[in-house]
């Protein structure tokens, strides 16, 4: 059974390159008859936006998206977070560290963590919690896997990250990891920005003796500038009522078949084409394309 999702952030309304990240997600899961859920990733409430959560559902909804289920709010998660950061410390996967940003820069001038708390159980100070990485501080260590649009990717190993934050709020690596094995994820379908982000949710699937994911990676929109499109960069909301248009602009972005006929097609209607025709292959294998209209 195929299970994908898509998993906006509340920082703002859907844009463009959220759509392409939505459709992509959803084509690939309803043409191999899998499931389509939404997850809400609100852990981190000082950049959330109250009213967006409401606003992002409003709008999948207005462009024809069907989820599988329940939303998952990410808010409501915390004690499941809990359970297995605990378990990692446990089996000493994971250990606190007190370090600064500026610690850690005026030890090796450079922002790349060095392991200094690794063999610590205990702090005296507030800490984070960060994993114990495979050949972490190894500038030469690099890690290969396949991506189903990018092809063979080569990442260098990732330093020991961070689980949860000194502040106490939860990171984003264990947080998506935990939420795709309680929501047995099979496909995971999401922008390039989080391309090398990937080999870290690999790792901690190891370590929590989790299956991992296929991964496919789209290429971002940018703007004629290079500029991503982005909540950041006040990326242009999109509105119900063009919905059509620019389904049909995603799917051209995407390489995808398009018919001319369907500027006068509702939502839906667009989204069942797109599902009959999807075809992972015509995906250009590039990590960004430019957004010509816009």
């Amino acid at each position: 059974m195929y299970i994908g999702r898509f998993a906006p952030s509340p920082t703002g309304p859907l844009h463009f390159g959220s759509l392409i990240a939505a459709l992509a997600s959803y084509a690939d899961a309803r043409s191999s008859g899998g499931q389509w859920l939404v997850r809400i990733e609100n852990t981190d409430p000082p950049r959330e936006v109250p009213e967006s959560t409401h606003q992002i559902l409003q709008t999948l909804e207005a462009y024809g998206f069907e989820w599988d289920g329940n939303v998952v709010w990410q808010h409501l998660q915390h004690d499941k977070y809990q359970a297995v950061l605990d378990k990692m410390v446990l089996e000493r996967l994971a250990y606190p560290c007190d370090c600064s940003r500026k610690q850690i820069m005026q030890r090796h001038h450079s922002n790349r963590y060095d392991n200094h708390c690794r063999h610590r159980d205990v702090v005296s100070t507030p800490s984070a919690m960060r994993f114990k990485a495979q050949d972490s501080y190894n500038a030469h260590a690099q890690e290969q896997w396949s991506d189903r649009i990018q092809g063979l990717v080569t990442s260098p190993c990732s330093d020991d990250f961070i689980l949860k934050r000194k502040d106490g709020l939860w990171a984003y690596q264990l947080a998506v990891v935990v939420d795709d094995i309680e929501s047995q994820i099979t496909h995971v379908v999401r922008g390039s920005d989080l391309l090398h982000e990937t080999p870290k949710q690999m790792q901690l699937q190891i370590a929590l003796n989790a299956p991992t994911p296929s991964y496919a990676h789209i290429p971002i929109a940018t703007s004629k500038t290079g500029q991503k499109l982005s909540k950041q960069n006040l990326a242009r909301a999109i509105q119900p009522h063009e919905s059509s248009k620019l389904l049909t602009e995603a799917l051209v972005f995407l390489n995808q078949i398009v018919d001319p006929d369907w500027s006068a097609a509702s939502p839906h209607e667009i989204l069942q084409q797109a599902i009959k025709n999807w075809d992972m292959t015509r995906i250009p294998q590039q990590l960004a394309l430019v957004r010509e209209k816009g």
